[in-house]
């Protein structure tokens, strides 16, 4: 049974892009966009579309993490 995005909560989408982060850092989304691929290749759409969402929650969380080098915010 292939997943839809319909069937898949915004709250596992985040959930599943944080634990990306956690496994792969800087380079969850580049993880995440390897699996899109499969699913596309795979003719799994909708599995696709849920990557493609991860990808998205992915950006956002790393986009409001504070910066990681000790370089001062204001």
């Amino acid at each position: 049974m292939a997943t839809s995005k319909a069937m898949t909560s915004d709250l596992d989408i985040y959930r599943s892009a944080k634990l990306l982060i956690d496994q792969h850092g800087e380079d969850a989304a580049i993880f995440a966009a390897q699996q899109a691929d499969k699913c596309l290749e795979a003719g799994d759409l909708d599995g696709k579309a849920v990557w493609m969402g991860v990808i998205q929650a992915i950006k956002e969380l790393l986009d409001q993490q504070p910066p990681s080098s000790g370089t001062p915010l204001h």
